[in-house]
C-alpha cells in the first residue's frame, strides 16, 4: 500500500468535514451529519442521511 500524504490528511480531516456541512446546511436547509467511517483514506463523510445505529456520529449541522 503507498502512503498517504499528509495533505490527504489535512483536507479529509474534521475541520473540512465540518466547513463541508456547514456548507451544505447553508445551501440547502436540511440537517447534515459529520460521520466517522474508519476509512484512512476518508476518515469522515458528510450526509444528509440519518446515520444508522452501528455508524459513529461525530456531529450534527441542524
Amino acid at each position: 500500500m503507498v502512503p498517504l500524504s499528509p495533505l490527504r490528511g489535512r483536507l479529509a480531516g474534521f475541520p473540512n468535514a465540518y466547513a463541508c456541512a456547514i456548507q451544505r446546511w447553508t445551501a440547502t436547509g436540511r440537517n447534515q451529519f459529520v460521520i466517522r467511517t474508519g476509512d484512512p483514506v476518508q476518515p469522515f463523510r458528510v450526509t444528509e442521511a440519518r446515520p444508522a445505529n452501528d455508524e459513529n456520529l461525530v456531529l450534527r449541522v441542524a
